[in-house]
């Protein structure tokens, strides 16, 4: 029987909220409709505030942008519905991720953070809707992430090839898809966030576009060796990561050791190439075989850093996700809708060898229309 599903995401470059109407007939996964929401101005303002000084968050601000977003989130859901012609009660439920505010799975209370508010999604849409995703695996031992692995096995292995799926979004994740072993998946590190918080304090614009800038430079190798020295490159898998360990002030930290700081531009070429090498670090070893390595996300369009990890990846097939059925920036909003759609048939969405969790789980709470 077919079911149609709503993924929604704002991820941690906090570009847009990305919205994927899905048509699900057992294993058959088609993507109907997509659309794209900017946020809203004043909640984008405050969101990098927060994430980036988590030290000064305001609880009444957090609980007003938990109230804004989930608006924003609901305005999305149904505008891609007016896209498509389709009516609220022809959706079975939206896979809601949120917005993260902090991800800390390594701490004595281990958690992850993401608001929105269901609440309002479910009333604002009359949709039933599925969200908070992370918080199950958390509960059993796991990081929480990266969960789309799980999505990404489902859509894009291969009983022949040797494949890689490369997210670029604010931080990079690699899902290893090899012919008769189990998926192996993790955050590499950086993806865009370094790159378009560099572009937004030197050039007041929102990223690199197309990476013209970063590709403009060269890599500054002693910059780049500092970098590389961040412990979290040195952990093995299962492994997950965010801004709240990649930021400006980590980025200054390094600058500020250096007896001759480099260029503007030369720093964004670093942290392109920054990318990258971590990319192409995680997979060594992994893989006997290079086979083809398909890449999403926004990092996708940055031409520098595709560039730069054609040059890193040799035997690798560089391509993109869209060679696969999939356009390169639907690919997580999409994994949410199918997630929410595991959720409803209670069907476990975590990979315990990817987040680290003692078993499978079903995951996400669910907020009836």
């Amino acid at each position: 029987m077919t079911e149609y599903f709503i993924g929604l995401i704002s991820g941690t470059s906090m570009d847009a909220i990305d919205a994927v109407l899905l048509e699900i007939d057992g294993e058959e996964i088609r993507i109907d409709a997509t659309h794209s929401h900017p946020i809203p101005a004043d909640s984008l303002r405050s969101l990098r505030r927060i994430v980036e000084h988590p030290e000064l968050v305001d609880l009444a601000e957090v609980g007003e942008l938990d109230v804004a977003l989930g608006r924003a989130f609901s305005t999305a859901a149904l505008e891609l519905l007016e896209k498509s012609d389709r009516q609220p009660g022809s959706v079975s439920a939206i896979g809601s991720h949120g917005q993260t505010l902090l991800h800390s799975p390594h701490g004595e209370r281990p958690f992850t953070l993401q608001i929105g508010d269901p609440n309002i999604i479910a009333a604002g849409t009359g949709i039933t809707t599925v969200a908070d995703f992370r918080r199950r695996d958390v509960a059993i031992g796991g990081q929480g992430a990266p969960l789309v692995p799980a999505f990404h096995r489902a859509v894009f292995s291969s009983a022949d090839e040797p494949r890689a799926v490369l997210n670029i979004g604010g931080i990079a994740n690699l899902t290893l898809l090899l012919p008769g072993k189990d998926v192996i998946g993790f955050d590499t590190g950086p993806g865009n966030n370094l790159m378009d918080a560099w572009a937004r304090r030197k050039k007041g614009e929102p990223y690199d576009k197309g990476g013209a800038w970063g590709a403009s430079a060269d890599c500054d190798n002693e910059l780049l060796k500092l970098l590389l020295e961040h412990e979290y490159f040195l952990r093995s898998p299962p492994k997950s990561t965010g801004p709240e360990d990649f930021h400006l002030e980590w980025l200054q930290t390094q600058l500020d050791s250096l007896h001759t700081a480099p260029s503007p531009a030369t720093i964004q070429a670093t942290l392109c190439e920054l990318t990258a090498t971590t990319v192409a670090l995680a997979l060594e070893g992994l893989v006997p075989e290079p086979g083809g390595l398909y890449v999403c996300g926004g990092g996708a369009h940055n031409r520098a850093l595709m560039q730069r990890l054609s040059d890193r990846l040799t035997g690798w097939r560089l391509e993109t996700t869209e060679s696969l059925g999939i356009g390169v920036d639907w690919v997580e909003a999409a994994a949410f809708g199918w997630l929410a759609h595991r959720t409803m048939n209670r069907l476990p969405g975590n990979l315990p060898g990817v987040t680290g969790a003692t078993r499978e789980a079903v995951l996400g709470a669910i907020y009836p229309a």
